[in-house]
């Protein structure tokens, strides 16, 4: 199964760097967004970032143009028509993501696979929302996609061997690893990281530590690059609560309840760092906790 153009639905922090990868892996992208501004700020991003790594030598410099002229963009299906796969990146909402495979069957060929990049929804019951169940696979690429090694590919009880051999020789082709999750819960990665971010927020709840002794005694005494609360803040604390929620009524175990606290700075909308303030405000020069 010959895969050279893949559409991805979403500009936002996943799709953008979903096509980063895929741009400088030689494969013809397409970017959809709704919102023609999300579509401009990706490529924006996509080219600093590509940029960034040229003047760091993880990359040669010749091949940012090359890339960036690999990406297209599109606002609305209808640019997915000629894609050989197309990868859904849109927000963890399952409501969004059905609604989103349903508008999108009818606009691509017969033959062509579809991926969802959710990071804990069933990939049985998406695949289910389409008219090619067997054609559908997970492909859960980690933030920040062009930085992170791991690709966890996720089977839907559907899904044939032609679409799973199709979808490791992507992972390979991009240059990553990929592990193999069955179709639980979260998977692997978030099952385990998830969990840990809500009891760092209930530590927090709890009064037993603030957010600086939280994060720093994560990163000193376990040896974690970045403290628990800031890398909820970088995940984005809607899709740490949407996480968690998948796993609380996927599991109907009470250690997977979300903490209240996460759940009342959702409500207000301090998302992390693309809100400004989440656990910490990220609105002056440097990030100050807010509890």
């Amino acid at each position: 199964m010959s895969i050279e153009r893949i559409g991805v639905i979403g500009a936002g922090q996943m799709g953008n760097g979903i096509a980063h990868v895929l741009a400088l892996a030689g494969f013809d992208v397409t970017l959809e967004d709704i919102n023609a501004e999300q579509l401009g700020k990706a490529l924006e991003r996509i080219t600093k970032n590509m940029n960034r790594q040229a003047a760091r030598g993880l990359i040669k410099s010749e091949a940012v143009e090359g890339a960036l002229k690999r990406i297209h963009t599109a606002e609305g299906l209808d640019g997915m028509q000629d894609r050989d796969l197309v990868i859904e990146a849109a927000t963890e909402d399952e409501s969004v993501k059905r609604k989103i495979f349903q508008d999108l069957c009818p606009r691509i060929g017969k033959n062509t696979l579809i991926a969802t990049n959710t990071s804990s929804i069933s990939v049985t019951r998406l695949a289910a929302s389409t008219d090619r169940p067997e054609h559908f696979i997970g492909l859960h690429f980690m933030n920040p996609v062009p930085m992170m090694q791991l690709v966890e590919v996720i089977r839907g009880i559907a899904t044939d061997d032609s679409t799973f051999q199709a979808a490791l020789d992507i992972v390979r082709r991009v240059g990553k690893t990929a592990a193999y999750a069955e179709d639980f819960p979260a998977f692997i990665v978030n099952r385990i990281l998830l969990p840990m971010i809500n009891e760092a927020v209930y530590t927090l709840y709890e009064g037993v530590g603030n957010v600086e002794a939280i994060d720093t005694a994560m990163k000193l005494g376990a040896n974690h690059p970045m403290g628990p609360l800031q890398l909820a803040d970088f995940i984005g604390l809607d899709t740490c609560l949407s996480v968690m929620q998948v796993l609380y009524e996927g599991l109907a175990d009470s250690k997977y309840r979300p903490c209240p606290l996460l759940v009342k700075y959702v409500e207000a909308g301090w998302l992390g760092q693309k809100t400004g303030r989440g656990f910490y405000d990220y609105r002056g020069e440097h990030p100050v906790p807010t509890r």
